[in-house]
């Protein structure tokens, strides 16, 4: 259903409101989602001059090491690694410091600026600590590498611990709605990962929270959750599209499809217009042809496999970004 019918003007007004700080209400957020698909080119376009206001044409790279694989007593329905997943995936214990550091030395060959340690479960044991920040301490002191951690819900003392060895930014996604969290994880609550990114953050370290699309969400519910990042100032967003993988609650799903894909990063470039907006999971499988089209939304990619899925040559990725005239940002650690 198409609700405004002004074409590229009408379009331009909503990346105006964004440039100058203004949100965009919920009518405006849904009529982008509900656009008729022959607008996309006029939604990218404007989507890009956001995304060039803030960061020209700059792309920043991440890494994920999936530090801590299965072995989860969480029920979250879209992942491999769940307590309710059948999937066959790899299960295995924290890895040791030389494992997350040969890591960070692939995530420096691969020209990512961001290494994001990433570990299953609720949350870590003081072990499991104990053993990221002997890592991460060893890889601030020799590489040029922003890190990411992601380890589940944080208590006070874990994120000071964290933070104080070196940890640039904490990872904790909303995922889906407040409304529509219920139907997809039990053993949590959405208020405990709002929490958990609050922590973080209080501590000092870069806020990073993002979204899972296709989901069964509503239209509505999407812009919602946009504007709850916008209200935790996330300064990384990552937005994952579904993979339906076998074995887990929502194998049944649709795929996004390539278009909606991009209106969705458009919707976050819009409320969202100075955070970095990350394609993350799911960008093979749901952009297909159209990924390098994400990118006049987006300023940042994964690079390399994800959690227990594998992702796109690392080596395409470049080309990618090389034929698009855009150019891979370099870690400076003095900024987040």
């Amino acid at each position: 259903m198409k609700l405004f019918n002004e074409g590229l003007e009408w379009y331009s007004s909503l990346a105006d409101k964004a440039i100058h700080g203004t949100r965009l209400t919920l009518k405006e957020g849904t009529a982008i989602l509900e656009a008729d698909d022959e607008d996309i080119l006029s939604i990218m376009q404007t989507a890009f001059r956001v995304r060039h206001h803030f960061y020209g044409k700059k792309v920043k790279l991440n890494m994920i090491m999936n530090a801590k694989s299965g072995l989860c007593p969480e029920d979250c329905g879209y992942c491999s690694q769940s307590i309710v997943s059948t999937a066959p995936v790899s299960k295995y214990s924290m890895l040791d410091k030389e494992s997350l550091l040969a890591g960070a030395r692939e995530a420096m060959a691969r020209k990512a600026g961001t290494y994001c340690i990433v570990a299953s479960g609720k949350g870590p044991t003081d072990r499991e600590l104990d053993q990221v920040i002997e890592a991460v301490q060893e890889i601030t002191r020799t590489m040029p590498l922003k890190i990411c951690a992601c380890l589940g819900i944080l208590k006070q003392d874990q994120a000071q611990r964290l933070a104080e060895a070196g940890v640039h930014r904490y990872n904790h996604n909303i995922n889906t709605s407040k409304d529509n969290y219920p139907s997809i994880t039990t053993t949590h609550t959405y208020d405990q990962r709002i929490e958990t990114v609050q922590i973080a953050q209080s501590h000092g370290m870069s806020p990073c929270s993002g979204v899972i699309i296709g989901m069964g969400e509503t239209n509505e519910e999407i812009v919602e959750m946009a504007y709850a990042l916008r209200e935790l100032d996330a300064d990384s967003i990552p937005v994952n599209f579904l993979n339906p993988i076998p074995g887990t609650p929502l194998e049944g799903e649709k795929r996004v499809t390539p278009i909606r894909a991009l209106k969705v990063l458009a919707l976050f470039r819009f409320i969202c217009p100075s955070k970095e907006i990350r394609v993350a999971g799911g960008r093979e499988l749901n952009l297909r042809s159209l990924q390098p089209l994400s990118l006049y939304a987006a300023n940042s990619i994964f690079v390399g496999d994800y959690l227990t899925t594998e992702g796109q040559d690392v080596t395409a990725d470049h080309q990618m970004i090389e034929d698009l005239g855009f150019e891979i940002e370099m870690c400076a650690l003095s900024t987040v």
